[in-house]
């Protein structure tokens, strides 16, 4: 006579009676409840019958809950992973301004400071006499001390000359400090280039990029001030990031705000467990 015999080891799996399976625990709370950690070592198929093998899914995709009692998707997402040892883009930071500044214009001498350097504190007049687009004002956190921050900042400039017949110009610099310390400058200059057709109104486009590294964990404040340097005629009027006048009909301060975008990109580690 055959004998059959059964064997099942105490405390590896448990088998309820309405066919629940337990493994690492004898009162499972699932049709398979697994208490412990889980090794795959080939494909999770999912959607599958009694009839039909589940879908393994495609190169990339993800399994995504559809909610309860219904049955996950694999589903296919337009982002891209964070891979230990490169950089991402964690946030951006965008803000505009049209209020600009208004009080660097005619009457208001150029302060002849023509260098600055890493560090300049915005309020140290020797550096420069600085005025603030307070609208571009920002605050972030820094989180990972190994990093990338990029400043994008962009504005329009206009100056009047104060006689449509005759080029005038104005030498100038807009700079972005953090914590109240300048960490990126560029100078420029706009003439009016004897504008008697616009009445002496010069625009121009004013852009700084730059890329700061390593920032300090912790709070940061943002801001971006501008200066004038020198001008040929100190009643020409001059404004950065809008009109110099309402009344004119060439530009605006829609037409001539300012820009500021900040990425905080950071070095992608991961624990161990």
């Amino acid at each position: 006579m055959k004998r059959i015999i059964y064997c099942c080891a105490a405390g590896f799996f448990s088998l309820s009676v309405n066919a629940q399976v337990g493994i690492g625990t004898t009162s499972p709370k699932s049709n398979l409840d697994v208490s412990g950690k889980t090794t795959l070592r080939k494909e999770l198929r999912v959607g599958g019958t009694s009839a039909q093998i589940g879908s393994a899914g495609l190169n990339g995709q993800v399994l995504v809950s559809q909610g309860e009692g219904l049955p996950p998707v694999w589903k296919s997402l337009n982002v891209s992973f964070m891979e230990e040892g490169q950089y991402k883009l964690i946030n951006s930071y965008l803000s505009s301004d049209q209020a600009g500044i208004t009080d660097l214009s005619n009457g208001v001498a150029a302060d002849n400071v023509y260098k600055n350097n890493v560090g300049d504190d915005i309020t140290d007049t020797s550096k420069g006499k600085w005025s603030k687009i307070t609208g571009l004002e920002n605050n972030f956190i820094i989180k990972n001390g190994k990093n990338r921050l990029t400043y994008q900042f962009q504005t329009g400039i206009e100056m009047k000359a104060p006689d449509a017949a005759v080029s005038q110009s104005i030498t100038f610099t807009c700079g972005v400090f953090r914590n109240g310390k300048l960490v990126a400058v560029r100078p420029d200059k706009v003439v009016s280039n004897n504008n008697t057709e616009k009445s002496g109104i010069q625009d121009y486009i004013f852009t700084l990029n730059y890329t700061e590294q390593n920032v300090p964990i912790g709070g940061h404040k943002l801001e971006v001030a501008c200066r004038k340097i020198n001008t040929s005629n100190v009643t020409s009027q001059f404004a950065v990031g809008r009109n110099v006048s309402d009344t004119n009909t060439i530009s605006n301060a829609f037409t001539l705000e300012s820009i500021m975008k900040i990425d905080v990109i950071e070095y992608v580690t991961y624990k161990s467990n």
